[in-house]
């Protein structure tokens, strides 16, 4: 569990000068993210990943590319420091480490589902579920930083805490993953690109 926690998503830009939004603020946060989340059918971005542990003076970084299809094709390719690649696919997780190969019936385990679904969300940026989570606000300058605590007791054992960063176009720029123990997995985006033509043959193991 703690293995695939630690290769997945889910980041956040520091709180300094962020100030809570206003209930009509967070409305529009929400409308503008939902209207570009709908109209997003790929995703291809470069990401640098950081893996934050408490007994360790400095945090693992990592980086790779991120391909997502619309409605749930995810492919996280990592290339630096090594080479490694977790594919979510007909609700099964296919992993890839430097060609030894393995899979995970993620449809019949609920958090690794839940974690799947989040996941896509996330990088679509619509997250907005007030029956799953507390959703806190707050703007950072042009951005905007948003929390997403789970509502489900099980999950929570797992997952603290999501945050997710948006640029002023409803973006995601960063994503958050805080464990129970305050560990993380900080992912920052760069060069995203979107609505570009991805073949099938991009999400394989």
């Amino acid at each position: 569990m703690r293995k695939i926690l630690f290769l997945i998503l889910f980041i956040s830009v520091s709180a300094v000068a962020q100030k809570q939004m206003t209930p009509d603020e967070a409305t529009a946060l929400k409308a503008k993210v939902k209207t570009r989340a709908e109209a997003i059918t790929t995703v291809m971005s470069d990401f640098t990943q950081y893996k934050h542990l408490d007994f360790l003076s400095d945090d693992i970084v990592s980086q790779g590319q991120l391909a997502f299809k619309a409605p749930n094709l995810v492919k996280w390719q990592y290339t630096k420091p090594f080479a490694y690649s977790v594919l979510f696919k007909n609700e099964t997780l296919y992993i890839n480490d430097d060609g030894n190969k393995s899979n995970m019936d993620v449809g019949s385990n609920k958090i690794f589902k839940q974690l799947n679904q989040l996941i896509t969300a996330s990088i679509r940026g619509d997250m907005f579920d007030d029956n799953e989570f507390n959703i806190k606000y707050f703007k950072i300058n042009d951005s905007s930083l948003v929390y997403f605590l789970p509502k489900d007791e099980q999950f929570a054992k797992f997952i603290k805490a999501f945050h997710l960063s948006f640029n002023a176009n409803g973006d995601v720029t960063e994503v958050k993953m805080i464990e129970p123990s305050d560990d993380y997995t900080q992912i920052k985006f760069t060069d995203r690109v979107v609505n570009k033509t991805l073949s099938d043959a991009v999400f394989t193991q």
